[in-house]
């Protein structure tokens, strides 16, 4: 006699939130900027700058695009339903 596993249904998906793991992900890598500098004996007072810098231009490029996409997606949508 053979048993069979059964799955019950599809998983519950955590809710994602794209700005917030912009934010984490570029702050990670900005923060990746100044310990390199640090590990290397550079200027971590240059590297903070730079940091600081990609940090912002790379997260407000990356909020307009979020913010672009969800617009002509609720633009699409409304298309879509006024037909």
């Amino acid at each position: 006699m053979s048993r069979r596993l059964q799955w019950g249904g599809r998983p519950e998906t955590p809710v994602k939130n794209p700005y917030r793991d912009t934010f984490v992900v570029y702050g990670l890598l900005a923060l990746l900027v100044v310990v390199i500098a640090w590990l290397t004996g550079g200027s971590v007072g240059r590297a903070i700058v730079v940091a600081l810098f990609f940090f912002v231009v790379a997260s407000g490029w990356s909020v307009y695009r979020l913010r672009e996409r969800n617009r002509r997606v609720a633009e699409a949508d409304r298309q879509d339903g006024g037909t």
